[in-house]
């Protein structure tokens, strides 16, 4: 047999081989258990936050993660449950003896944070990825210019109603028959002074301030017309009004809301005019209005955002007021332009100002005219429209819908007068040009009211809150691996 032997230069060698071995080993494993616990927190995530709320997807395009499930309360420790369950069977795998120690959310995002700017991310991407960079340009175009005439013509209408014309007129009318009838005492106390058989004939009846002669004014009747109903004049009745309302403190702008937990990647605020657009389209599209009612809560929710009110009833009153006065200032600035019509006017104004003995007073009468025939054209405007039709921005004598004859007989025909142009404007085109001149805090607060209004009465989830609706999350964990080493891994997932 033989013998071996070993130096002690070669032992030492061999030792510090054996522990560079052994600690390149340990390194390797303690690699691998990182990677394997950080494999585990993104499957934890992933897994989690494909519980997405299925009605939010499939009714408004939106990724969100329903904190608070059907209790009605943010449940933060619940969501880290979920994601804790869903990573510890990837930590079970191999044998590296992986258990979670203990950990947390240490931020996290709701729907409604920073004044709703994380909703308003999700709807404007959703509307980028829809239409493309072409269709943010071809909405720019379509609605810039039409937005600067509405809002003239609104302002024009407002003014037409300040101005009072039919105040005026009826000043002047009120002093005519208080001459007329005065004039009339005094003949007849002069003829009793005289001889009794004398005629008095001046051609004229004045015993109540009208002439014999019958010249058709159409200005009384349009002043009963203006007493009525806006609604009742211009919605169809067979199709009938809403009576939906809804309680303030329900909506998510009427109470204190959830906040979230601020996270190292801040929401930035979109403050420019074309994501502004693709929002308004955005609730255009998925909110409902009077021509297309929505199934839940309030069935005109464009016309919420317009006006605010609690009821169908109020906002579409305050809707058709708004469009009034923009149908008035398009069709006043029409017939001030239209040499015809002019005409038209000047000659009944002065023939009614003679026929009362008033011929100063026909410029009075003209304006009051005026105003009579714009509303009058305005009224079948905004019937046809109700009905489903549409109506130029801009009129002309091809599209002018009522006759200055036809003015005092316009109940008569209500539908028989009006006309669709093809080349106009729909009901919810007049809506998207008015929710221009909204505010963007307006229309996002108003439309998560919609939105959450909508999930609660359709879908069955009565207790729903957008500010219990989570967007990102960042959880942190401690996980011991083989017993010695404890890892803190920390990680964020959004959906946008």
């Amino acid at each position: 047999m033989k013998k071996g032997s070993i130096t002690i230069f070669l032992a030492l060698i061999l030792s510090l081989l054996l522990s560079l071995v052994c600690t390149s080993i340990e390194s390797v494993r303690m690699a691998a258990a990182r990677t394997q616990i950080l494999s585990g927190l993104d499957i934890g995530l992933y897994s989690l936050f494909g519980q997405y709320d299925r009605e939010l997807l499939k009714e408004y395009d939106l990724f969100f993660l329903n904190g608070s499930g059907s209790s009605g309360t943010l449940n933060l420790a619940a969501v880290y449950d979920d994601l804790e369950s869903y990573m510890k069977p990837v930590l079970k795998q191999n044998s590296q003896k992986l258990s979670v120690v203990q950990g947390g959310l240490s931020g996290y995002r709701l729907a409604t944070d920073e004044n709703g700017e994380v909703f308003y991310r999700q709807a404007v991407s959703y509307m980028k990825d829809t239409l493309g960079s072409q269709g943010v340009q071809k909405l720019i175009q379509k609605f810039q210019e039409k937005k600067d005439r509405v809002e003239d013509a609104e302002k024009a209408g407002a003014q037409a109603e300040e101005n009072k014309s039919l105040e005026s007129y009826d000043s002047e009318m009120n002093a005519a028959a208080q001459n007329s009838q005065e004039a009339a005492q005094q003949q007849t106390e002069s003829g009793n002074s005289e001889s009794g058989d004398t005629d008095i004939s001046s051609g004229e009846d004045l015993s109540d301030g009208k002439p014999e002669e019958k010249i058709e004014n159409p200005i009384p009747v349009l002043k009963a017309i203006r007493k009525m109903s806006l609604l009742d004049l211009v919605v169809p009745a067979e199709k009938g009004i809403s009576e939906n309302c809804v309680s303030k403190s329900e909506l998510l702008s009427g109470r204190d809301l959830e906040k979230g937990m601020e996270m190292t990647q801040p929401v930035k605020t979109d403050s420019s005019y074309a994501s502004s657009l693709l929002f308004q389209q955005y609730l255009m599209d998925k909110l409902g209005c009077y021509t297309n009612p929505a199934s839940g809560g309030l069935k005109y929710q464009t016309e919420y955002l317009l006006c605010g009110k609690t009821s169908d009833t109020e906002n579409l009153k305050s809707v058709a007021r708004r469009l009034l006065l923009v149908r008035e200032g398009v069709n006043a600035a029409f017939l001030m332009a239209d040499p015809a019509k002019r005409a038209q006017m000047h000659g009944l104004a002065l023939a009614i100002a003679s026929a009362f003995l008033i011929p100063p007073a026909a410029v009075i009468i003209e304006a009051a005219l005026l105003f009579c025939w714009s509303f009058g054209e305005s009224i079948l405007d905004l019937r046809e429209l109700f009905h489903g039709g549409k109506v130029p921005l801009v009129k002309n004598s091809g599209n002018w819908q009522l006759s200055l004859d036809n003015l005092a007989h316009i109940l008569e025909g209500l539908d028989s007068q009006r006309k669709s142009d093809e080349n106009g404007m729909s009901y919810e085109e007049y809506l998207q040009i008015l929710l221009l001149s909204q505010s963007k805090s307006n229309k996002l607060q108003r439309g998560m009211d919609m939105v959450e209004c909508c999930i609660r009465n359709t879908t069955g989830q009565k207790e729903f809150r957008l500010d219990h609706c989570i967007e990102a999350i960042e959880a942190s964990v401690d996980v011991r691996a083989n017993r010695k080493k404890t890892f803190t891994v920390t990680k964020q997932f959004s959906y946008v």
